[in-house]
């Protein structure tokens, strides 16, 4: 996934959260402790939410235009945002270098 940034602060305005599967589950869940054994159960736990939610392109949006550097966000793990973070970061740089 592409990760394009091209909204001002008003994701607010049509409140994704509000279709969100996760609105009515345990936070806990999307926030575990670690990244081996039980955390990773619980990440692919989280992510299964995801997959079903009609706002997570929204959801993981809104994580990488804010930094949001714990937990699961739109089907994506720390790990996996922080991949695509550098991925736009590095398309940034060869667009800036080429303009």
């Amino acid at each position: 996934m592409a990760f394009i940034w091209s909204r001002s602060v008003d994701w607010d305005s049509d409140d994704w959260r509000d279709k969100a599967a996760c609105k009515d589950t345990d936070p806990d869940l999307f926030f575990p402790v670690g990244t081996t054994g039980q955390a990773l159960e619980q990440i692919a736990a989280a992510k299964a939410v995801c997959m079903s939610c009609e706002a997570r392109g929204l959801c993981l949006e809104f994580a990488m235009a804010t930094n949001q550097e714990s937990g699961v966000w739109g089907g994506a793990s720390e790990e996996e945002r922080r991949k695509l973070r550098k991925e736009w970061l590095a398309r940034q740089r060869r667009n800036a270098a080429t303009a």
